[in-house]
């Protein structure tokens, strides 16, 4: 099945010479120095690849989700985890939930810049003792009447040092349980923050933070949604959140292979070129047939949510699928490169770090397999929440 129209491919050819010429000469830069200059958001958005399937009264462009499948995908083959990552955080993991459940007034005074690229959002979840447990996070917004006091922390945040804003997970109601959980955006300049930046194994290019929250006053009107409905809103996110990883991961897969074949027909060993060993042309086989498996099923995981249908279970198997069969790309097309795929001047070693953390972010492989075998072997049933 063909799910890329005559414009999807001009689209892509758009953004691929872009990401050619704005972008590709200066990532070795931004990995060296663990930051990506702002203007370069600014230039997207301008150029009109952010905000793609946003609403066009907020300076989006109403686009199918196949827009950003074929952003994403180009993104990756940047060979940059950090890169994609970062906007991948502010269109798919923060807005949304302003998107989706947030007032007018929200939408009004964020989604405008994140479309833009002149604003950079990010989302906390994740807290220092809990991990993937979001039902028990400490974070506690208190109500003080027209405004909400807001302490705890967060950790292992991307967009935390350099970002604008934070939908900020939080207990409004410590004794209710998932039903005490709310969704509030935070600025981070408000009084009272501070972030505290992570050095990581890859993903370098993006920043990673430590956010803790000191008797911070967050406005009223910034809560999402409903009080107490959080919990279930991240439900509903998260599957996009997971869904993502599958062009990222493609993407970057296929430039791993691309490079690794570029490689073995110039290498030489015992009198020809590498690529003329039958075991090495075998595992290139096998790497090249299972991409293409999970392209063609994470393809169908991507009209289900474009048609917008909600399907946990096979949104939860893409994401283990893909991201396992990256990390393995990685390992396998680094050892292609021998002594030179443990050089950072061959591109493998920075596929190599950047791919490892996939199994980890937006709910680990471990909790990937328990939401299927819940579905598969006590078909427990997951229910979209409506805005």
């Amino acid at each position: 099945m063909n799910y890329f129209t005559k414009e999807h491919e001009m689209f892509r050819e758009s953004l691929r010479d872009f990401l050619n010429k704005e972008v590709k000469g200066n990532i070795e830069k931004w990995e060296s120095d663990q930051k990506i200059p702002r203007e370069i958001w600014k230039k997207m958005g301008d150029q009109g690849f952010l905000g793609l399937t946003y609403p066009e009264e907020y300076g989006g462009f109403n686009l199918d989700f196949f827009f950003e499948v074929i952003l994403f995908e180009e993104m990756s083959r940047m060979n940059s985890g950090g890169f994609v990552i970062t906007q991948q955080v502010v269109q798919c993991m923060s807005s949304p939930y302003i998107l989706k459940y947030g007032s007018e007034v929200l939408k009004q005074k964020y989604l405008p810049g994140i479309i833009s690229g002149d604003l950079i959002g990010c989302i906390g979840i994740t807290e220092p003792n809990t991990g993937s447990d979001v039902k028990n996070i400490k974070t506690k917004a208190e109500d003080k009447g027209d405004y909400y006091l807001l302490n705890g922390s967060k950790t292992f945040i991307t967009n935390g040092v350099y970002g604008d804003f934070v939908v900020t997970v939080a207990k409004t109601d410590s004794n209710a349980g998932t039903k005490g959980i709310s969704l509030i955006v935070v600025d981070l300049n408000s009084a009272g923050i501070n972030r505290t930046k992570i050095n990581k194994l890859g993903w370098h290019a993006s920043d990673t933070a430590e956010i803790s929250f000191d008797n911070v006053k967050v406005p009223k009107e910034n809560l999402i949604g409903e009080e107490g409905k959080g919990f279930y809103y991240l439900m509903n996110g998260l599957q996009l959140e997971r869904l993502i990883f599958v062009p990222s991961s493609i993407g970057a897969m296929e430039f791993a292979i691309s490079e690794s074949i570029k490689y073995m027909k110039q290498r030489k060993s015992f009198g020809q070129t590498i690529d003329k060993f039958q075991v090495l042309r075998h595992k290139i086989a096998t790497l090249c047939s299972e991409i293409e498996s999970i392209k063609v099923f994470g393809y169908h995981c991507c009209e289900l949510y474009n048609k917008k249908i909600y399907d946990v279970k096979l949104c939860s198997m893409a994401k283990l699928l893909v991201t396992e069969l990256h990390e393995k790309v990685s390992t396998e097309c680094l050892q292609f490169f021998g002594g030179n795929g443990f050089s950072e001047e061959y591109p493998m070693a920075r596929m190599y770090r950047d791919s490892r953390v996939g199994t980890i972010g937006a709910g680990t492989s471990e909790i990937m397999k328990e939401i299927i075998s819940k579905i598969v072997l006590e078909e427990a049933k997951y229910e979209e929440t409506k805005s």
